[in-house]
């Protein structure tokens, strides 16, 4: 077991080294292109900074298949399977039509078609979901039709709550993150646990998917040098789904209960997926949650789905009060409970102490939540302890409008479009100067 792990290490680390190499290059690319587009007023940063990170991101997955071809044990994935070849022709799809959006804009409608393409191709090449388990009915096998309607479906649904949840500086890349460390966790026990082979491929998906997340990561933290747009938010979306449809839909129960050693034992290992597709919208559980709230929020007012808001849930963050960092790291900490909760119950899923410890955990994110509605009174002779935001003097003098971050949002009617020229903060140049002091974010 120890040779396929350090296997695994060594195409994360080129996967992540490529990703990280390339987006420098890219983000002048960017700018040489004019892919900056002005600052809208639903946007939280305040410079023009170029997007097309996505490219950056596709190099490091075809680097990352590529070494993982070649490995002794890795390399029956792509002998026994056409799954990575179906991810690579979906990707390749995807990423086009995003780096299109990003560069001059495609409507909304186009862009939805051109994701059902992408995970037609996939189905077309054999990544698809085969047959479903569903409790108290047994393994339900689907139709050529009902495969194909369900996993493009849920290829669309992950593609997009990935984009919508693509709003601040590292959120979506450091979350998508996240939940493919808790999918390889799943899918190697699933492989190397139990021995089943089907398995293989979302664990190499998901090992790729961390690498492109944490080589774009260092640029893309607050504040962002470049952002990865549509072209990596819906690549990292696709790469998301592809694991989910690979493990959840063609990995047979009947299987897992000889590997498993029982029915009773099948049935716990294989309680994140008795409902096939909890585990997936388990792992982006927030993105989803943002994606359901932002489609009724805008049902409900007479718009669009597809209109763009400040409606988010990082939005509704930075709103009551947190920093552009700390909204980030509590949408990463929901993400981690969520995620990782469900493969901790998976794994044991009759203990008691994990349930208690998700309910602590959850307590406390909700303590994080209402952090800046209740603002600490420090004593004067204890000041010195604690950040200049928390004195007394200093919250006495600073107009909220004008805080390090910690305050409320400007509204919104008070913003002006900042046109995209070569001197942003992200440019090649000096940093351009404003009179008004604005929010640092992201594009969404």
């Amino acid at each position: 077991m120890g040779q396929p792990v350090r296997e695994y290490l060594l195409t994360l680390c080129v996967t992540a080294a490529v990703t990280y190499l390339l987006t420098g290059p890219v983000r002048k690319f960017a700018i040489a292109a004019g892919a900056m587009p002005e600052i809208r007023a639903r946007d939280v940063h305040r410079e023009p900074t170029p997007r097309l990170g996505g490219i950056a991101m596709f190099g490091g997955l075809c680097a990352g298949l590529l070494v993982a071809s070649h490995l002794t044990n890795l390399k029956s994935v792509f002998e026994n399977s056409n799954e990575p070849r179906a991810l690579l022709s979906g990707a390749a799809l995807i990423w086009i039509l995003g780096v299109l959006d990003d560069k001059w804009g495609v409507d909304a409608l186009v862009k939805l078609g051109g994701q059902m393409i992408a995970a037609g191709v996939m189905v077309l090449q054999g990544l698809t979901i085969l047959w479903i388990p569903i409790p108290g009915v047994g393994t339900v096998s689907l139709t050529p039709m009902q495969g194909t309607l369900l996993t493009v479906a849920l290829v669309v649904i992950t593609i997009n709550a990935v984009n919508f949840v693509d709003g601040l500086d590292g959120l979506a890349s450091g979350m998508v993150c996240i939940a493919a460390a808790a999918f390889f966790m799943y899918a190697y026990r699933m492989w190397f646990g139990y021995g089943i082979e089907a398995a293989a491929p979302a664990t190499l998906f998901s090992v790729v998917l961390m690498g492109m997340c944490l080589g774009f990561l260092p640029h893309n933290m607050h504040p962002a040098r470049i952002f990865m747009g549509d072209s990596g938010s819906m690549l990292i979306g696709l790469v998301m789904a592809a694991g989910a449809v690979s493990v959840t839909g063609q990995v047979d129960p009947d299987l897992l209960n000889v590997k498993a050693g029982g029915l009773r034992e099948a049935t716990h290992a294989m309680v994140p997926v008795y409902i096939p597709l909890l585990l997936p919208l388990t792992v982006i559980a927030v993105p989803v949650a943002d994606l359901v709230l932002a489609i009724v929020r805008r049902t409900w007012q007479g718009q669009s789905p597809f209109a763009a808001d400040r409606g988010h849930l990082h939005h509704r963050l930075l709103e009551i009060g947190h920093s552009h960092s700390r909204a980030v790291l509590i949408m990463y900490f929901w993400s981690a409970l969520i995620a990782f909760g469900a493969v901790a119950y998976s794994v044991n899923n009759a203990s008691m102490w994990i349930v208690l410890g998700i309910v602590l955990l959850s307590a406390v994110g909700l303590v994080l939540l209402l952090l800046p509605r209740f603002t600490p009174r420090t004593p004067r002779w204890a000041e010195w302890m604690v950040p200049p935001r928390y004195r007394r003097a200093a919250r006495a003098t600073t107009p909220a409008a004008e805080t390090d971050g910690e305050g409320a949002v400007e509204p919104e009617e008070e913003r002006e479009p900042v046109p995209a020229g070569i001197n942003g903060a992200t440019a090649i140049g000096d940093r351009s100067r404003f009179v008004e002091h604005r929010r640092a974010g992201s594009h969404r």
